[in-house]
């Protein structure tokens, strides 16, 4: 089959010739990839920045993965040959005290397809019978392949939130783009406040607009402000920050109303407020790991409902690096799709 190959950091994926993987152990699957989102991990992986999670090259990247059940493992019962699935991407033991508590993402024998196994930016992936999610009647995989990262990492930092999304609130999103295109539907599907989209790039701020925002920022020289002018002083009760920046952080921390959360999802910026700023307004900050199992299983309801959409644009395999470069430079809006 052929493959894209992380052999080296800061050197371009390389496509390969590799065996087809085959089910060795009890609960294998082989999954023919119909789709492989490409996701800004994929960068941080090929810039070096993710062997605190584990990751070691040689690997084929791609954690996005969906497509149709291949070949099984003979214990296999959850799934069958032909099988449209979705790949929820860490893999999990079920036996641990995370995982017997739902918190599939914190197994502590944790892997993760893409990054610590070979994942599926290739013809075929070879994963746990535990990571799959059958396909809702009608769903292509290249369809909500990013659902496997993007939407259900949107969809777990949303789901938190959900009891401070009251009438009458305001939250933001500052980024709108692969997983904050996400988001913004997700606040409007599962809370009842307004939402105020943020983001530099028109296009992104007029997906924002398509994607039901009730305000859109982006252009003004002090968000922050424009954002107290419209919850008229308060500021946000809930900033979502999906870029995570130095520049973002204080930003979004300038915004946030007293009470407030500022939930992240993007890393890479250095957060500092003064501990007494926080005491004193009773603001937290929190972060957001990809989410669930359940989290992926809830969210591909929503989408077999056609409550969320995803924006996607699909490349073929051979292209992978040109894609990575496009995401690198800004040029991608909504989710970059493999299809082998």
């Amino acid at each position: 089959m052929r493959a894209a190959l992380l052999g080296e950091y800061h050197r371009p994926l390389e496509l390969v010739e590799r065996p087809e993987p085959e089910p060795a152990g009890w609960r294998d699957v082989v999954v023919r990839v119909g789709g492989a989102g490409v996701c800004a991990t994929d960068l941080h992986a090929i810039d070096g920045l993710m062997e605190p999670a584990g990751l070691r090259p040689p690997v084929v990247l791609g954690h996005e993965n969906a497509g149709w059940v291949h070949a099984v493992g003979n214990g296999v019962t959850a799934a069958a040959v032909g099988d449209a699935v979705l790949v929820y991407p860490p893999y999990s033991c079920g036996l641990c005290v995370p995982c017997r508590r739902g918190n599939d993402m914190h197994c502590d024998r944790h892997g993760f397809t893409g990054l610590t196994r070979d994942g599926g930016f290739a013809e075929y992936v070879l994963v746990d019978e535990r990571s799959l999610l059958r396909l809702p009647d009608g769903v292509e995989p290249a369809e909500v392949a990013p659902h496997a990262d993007a939407g259900l990492t949107a969809y777990h930092a949303v789901k938190k939130l959900v009891p401070r999304l009251l009438p009458g609130t305001t939250a933001a999103v500052v980024g709108v783009g692969g997983v904050g295109h996400i988001a913004v539907q997700l606040l409007r599907v599962l809370g009842a406040g307004s939402v105020i989209a943020i983001d530099t790039d028109e296009r992104r701020r007029r997906l924002a607009r398509e994607l039901g925002a009730d305000d859109v920022l982006g252009e003004d020289d002090d968000v922050a402000g424009a954002v107290r002018e419209l919850t008229g002083g308060t500021g946000a009760d809930v900033v979502l920050d999906f870029v995570a920046t130095d520049a973002t952080h204080a930003m979004s921390l300038e915004m946030l109303a007293r009470r407030g959360l500022y939930s992240l999802v993007g890393y890479g910026g250095l957060v500092s407020v003064p501990s007494v700023a926080l005491v004193v307004a009773e603001q937290a900050i929190e972060g957001n790991l990809v989410g669930s199992w359940i989290d992926l299983w809830e969210l591909l309801q929503l989408h077999g409902q056609g409550r969320v959409q995803l924006r996607t644009e699909t490349h073929a395999l051979e292209d992978v690096n040109d894609v990575l470069d496009s995401l690198r430079e800004g040029e991608i809006t909504g989710r970059a799709v493999l299809v082998p």
